[in-house]
């Protein structure tokens, strides 16, 4: 089987559970740099959450999940040269995001 067969066979795979996806998860963020990009545009989208309820400026709602994004894509195409894992399983993906930042923010998970 060619290299090319072998990746088309993983990113085919579909998860049935959250636990055995979260290991895959943090296989496609193995690069330390895309990690604490992940953490830092995460913890942005949160402070923004929470300044668009006390605020209620709702437009932030919009900025926080831009700005969530942006941050996790470019440590994927820039520093892992991946494809983010929300392409293939967004809610499984959602969920890891927060897995791995809290993980991160308790130190279970190198910064």
């Amino acid at each position: 089987m060619s290299q090319s067969e072998t990746l088309s066979t993983v990113e085919a795979v579909r998860y049935e559970r959250f636990s055995d996806f979260y290991p895959y998860y943090l296989g496609e963020h193995a690069n330390r740099t895309c990690r604490r990009l992940h953490f830092v545009g995460s913890t942005l989208a949160l402070v923004l959450t929470v300044l668009a309820v006390f605020t209620q400026q709702w437009w932030l709602l919009a900025v926080a999940v831009i700005e969530g994004y942006a941050f996790a894509w470019v440590g994927h195409f820039f520093f892992e040269h991946n494809k983010p894992a929300s392409f293939k399983q967004p809610w499984f993906s959602y969920r890891g995001d927060w897995k791995m930042w809290w993980q991160t923010l308790t130190g279970k998970i190198a910064f």
